[in-house]
Formats: structure tokens, C-alpha cells, sequence
């Protein structure tokens, strides 16, 4: 069987991103501010084989995002796990889930980088109330998201090189550390007493896992992209393969210039880094270079929202008026403004912690139905040529991550049911909204 899709030639998206922007837009997008508050975290976990973790969460990351690969070079559609689950399952209910699961951890995410914006890093420069400050913030980033894909990305090249350079700082500060013979290499393969290694590397893989999402949402600009058949797969795994590195350095790094045990739960740990290696940097740059990191992730996922509620409108999951673009700009003005009030009701409402941590839960959903939907579509022929990744890999992405999902506690699953319970009800209400037309002729 052949298929296409097509959106209407008026109402379609430019495509306008090149595979070295799009492996910036997934550099970027990996590269976020998780990994400049989570490392502490990590050895905390570990002790100082912060490393190890952080590369059982590439090698897990890899096997979803070759199912993604092949799913997007084969429907190069906005709309991404959504698209993939109702052309899979051909269950409304089912693609709406999907769908909306993505959306609110999406959405959510935003929220939380504005939070993130306008705490701590922020009152380092200045001296601003932390509310209005993230409300201005996703103005903002609504406002650069609506001029076009290309300007985004554009920032994004600009924020990208600036977060790979903070890292890699942080590689270099430890190198003279060690240098002056203040540093421990020795520590970069020593476990924490306080539990087994496995035991650890586990529950520490489940956090460093989240600094590897953000690639799942490249295939909501997928329409976007230039030859996506050959350009999608070299910048995703391409942009894996660089964050990964990246991480794994600054891991062994950190380990290598201070104590585990002096970074556990720090809010900053990479800072340390920087008072440790003493060459006269004042932090505030460090503030500075950590808030452009939340930037840029704050922007590439609002990016995401509004493509996936552009998707989810024109494969009639949502009302149509979310499908409506900008007529020079080629941007889903609608999808933009909605996805940015939900994110602002999220600021307002506060608890950052514990929606992040949901946040992931709803990943994992949408990972595995991505995963399913990848062997179940292998029926479905297209015209064009698309990567096809080895039957292995999705089995073991549905295995990983029902393996993850298992390290997350009770309390993590209820919010994320009483969520999914709320996106049944939305969906009802569009369904029978979308009836009453048809029922009154």
C-alpha cells in the first residue's frame, strides 16, 4: 500500500531548515539546562562514576530515536508521535493520548524553564520579582517562535554554541585543576557506598535519561526540514552522538576536580567547578551562560508545542483553528498563542519539582507507543526512500522504557493519570463539538 500526505498548499508550512540547522535545533534541544542542575544529583547517586549513567542514557536514548528516524523520513509530517499513532492504530482515542501526553509534557516544560528563567540564575544579574519575570519571558519566546522557523533557529545557533562552550569550559577548568595536581582522576570510577552499583547506575540513569530528551521534538518540524529523508537521521543521531560526548566529559570532569559528596544535591554544581579551579572567573558568568541554556531549551520546546498543536489540528485530533498559520510568516500563530497562555497558567500555578518528574512519565508513554508504531507502520509503504532501522532496536526502546518506568514512584503516577483523565475529557468535548455541524445539516 502507498501513501501520502499533503497539507493544503495555502495552509502548509515552509520548509526552510537545513540539516545543519536541524542538527543544531536537536544539539540544542538535548543540550538544556538539565545537565547544568542534575549532576550533583547524579553523584549523589553514583558517587563519582557520574559518567556511567549519563552514557546508559545515550545508549537508551539511541534505541527510541531510531524508531524515530525511521518514523519521520517515512511521514515527514508536523505532528510527530501523534501522527505516527494515528496512522499506526487508526484509534482517535488512542492518537489524541499520544498526542496530548507530548503536548503536556511539552507545555509543562516550558513552564518549568520559565521558573527555572527567573529563579536563582536570573537574581544573580538582577534583582527582579520571579513571577512577572517568567510571564515577560514566554512573551518573549512566543514572539521570536511566531516571526518563523528560521529566525528561531537562527537564536538557536547562536544560544547552542554558547551552552557547548559553557560545558566545554567546564572540561577545561577541570584540565587545570588536575594540572596543578589539585584534582582526583581516581575518582571517576569509584561507586557510592551507600547502595550496589547497579542498583545505582540505575536509579541515576532514570535522571540523567532526561537530559537526553528534547530529540523527540525535532519530528514536529519535520515538514519544515529540507530533504528530511536524507537530512533527519544524520542530524539526530549526529546530535546524540555530540550531546553524549559531551555530557560524558563534563561528568568525568566534575568527578575529577571535586568530591562527589561536595556537589550531592547541589543546585549548581557546575559552579563548583568554576570556585574550585580558582583562575579568576566571577560566577555570574557561569549565571549567565546557564540562563542562555534555559533559553534556548525553553525556546526549541515551544517550537515543538506549537507544530504538534499545528499537527494535531490538521489530522482533526483539535479544533481547526489551531491549524491556522501566519500569512507571510508561514507560522501557527493560533497553536502559539494557546500552547503559551496554557504554559503561563502552569507559571502561576507553581510546584516545579513535581511536574517535571511527570513530565518524563509522559515521555515514556509516548516513547513506546513511537516504538510500537514503528513495527506495526513496516505494512505500510511509502514512495520515497527512508531510513529503516533493524527490528531489534524498537523492541528494545518498548523494553527500556517500561524498565524506566519502573523506577518511578506512586506519587509520579498519579498526577500523570489524573493529566492523561483530563486529555480523555478534551478529547469527548472536541468530538462532539466536531459532530453538531455534521448533525445539523
Amino acid at each position: 500500500m502507498t501513501t501520502t500526505t499533503s497539507a493544503p498548499a495555502g495552509n502548509s508550512l515552509r520548509r526552510a531548515i537545513s540539516g545543519k540547522l536541524l542538527f543544531l535545533f536537536i544539539l540544542g534541544d538535548v543540550l538544556g539546562a538539565g545537565i547544568y542542575a542534575l549532576v550533583g544529583v547524579l553523584a549523589g547517586e553514583v558517587g563519582g562514576a557520574i559518567w556511567v549513567p549519563l552514557l546508559v542514557a545515550l545508549l537508551l536514548a539511541l534505541l527510541t530515536a531510531s524508531s524515530y528516524a525511521e518514523l519521520v523520513t517515512k511521514y515527514p509530517k508536523a505532528g510527530g508521535a501523534a501522527v505516527f499513532a494515528q496512522r499506526a492504530f487508526n484509534r482517535p482515542l488512542v492518537s489524541f493520548l499520544v498526542g496530548f501526553s507530548m503536548l503536556a509534557a511539552g507545555v509543562t516544560s516550558v513552564a518549568g524553564l520559565a521558573l527555572a528563567f527567573s529563579g536563582d540564575y536570573l537574581g544573580a544579574l538582577v534583582d527582579v520579582p520571579p513571577l512577572p519575570a517568567a510571564l515577560v519571558f514566554l512573551v518573549l519566546v512566543a514572539l521570536l517562535n511566531a516571526r518563523g522557523i528560521k529566525d528561531s533557529l537562527r537564536a538557536n545557533v547562536v544560544m547552542t554554541v554558547i551552552e557547548v562552550g559553557g560545558l566545554l569550559l567546564v572540561v577545561a577548568l577541570a584540565a587545570v585543576v588536575l594540572g596543578r595536581g589539585d584534582g582526583s582522576p581516581g575518582r571517576v570510577v569509584e561507586f557510592s557506598a551507600d547502595q550496589a552499583p547497579v542498583a545505582g547506575i540505575l536509579a541515576a540513569a532514570v535522571l540523567a535519561f532526561y537530559s537526553f530528551v528534547g530529540f523527540e521534538t525535532s519530528a514536529n518540524v519535520a515538514e519544515e526540514a529540507v530533504d528530511p529523508s536524507r537530512t533527519y537521521p544524520r542530524a539526530l543521531f549526529g546530535g546524540l552522538a555530540v550531546a553524549g560526548l559531551v555530557y560524558v566529559l563534563v561528568g568525568l570532569a566534575v568527578s575529577t576536580a571535586v568530591a562527589p559528596e561536595q556537589i550531592a544535591g547541589s543546585d549548581g554544581p557546575l559552579l563548583e567547578v568554576v570556585r574550585v579551579a580558582d583562575v579568576g572567573m566571577p560566577g555570574w558568568v557561569y549565571s549567565l551562560i546557564a540562563l542562555i541554556a534555559v533559553a534556548n531549551g525553553a525556546l526549541l520546546t515551544a517550537i515543538m508545542c506549537s507544530r504538534l498543536t499545528y499537527g494535531m489540528a490538521t489530522e482533526g485530533l483539535l479544533p481547526p483553528v489551531l491549524g491556522r498559520v501566519l500569512p507571510h510568516r508561514r507560522t501557527p500563530w493560533v497553536a502559539i498563542v494557546v500552547t503559551t497562555l496554557v504554559s503561563m497558567a502552569l507559571v502561576a500555578s507553581g510546584d516545579l519539582a513535581t511536574l517535571a518528574a511527570t513530565v518524563v512519565l509522559l515521555l515514556l508513554f509516548v516513547f513506546i507507543a513511537t516504538n510500537v508504531a514503528v513495527l506495526v507502520l513496516r505494512r505500510d509503504r511509502v514512495e520515497h526512500r527512508h531510513f529503516r532501522a533493524p527490528t531489534v532496536l524498537p523492541v528494545l526502546g518498548v523494553v527500556s522504557c517500561v524498565a524506566l518506568l519502573t523506577q518511578q514512584e506512586a506519587g509520579v503516577w498519579v498526577r500523570a493519570l489524573v493529566l492523561l483523565a483530563i486529555g480523555v475529557v478534551l478529547f469527548l468535548v472536541t468530538r462532539r463539538a466536531s459532530r453538531r455541524p455534521a448533525a445539523a445539516r
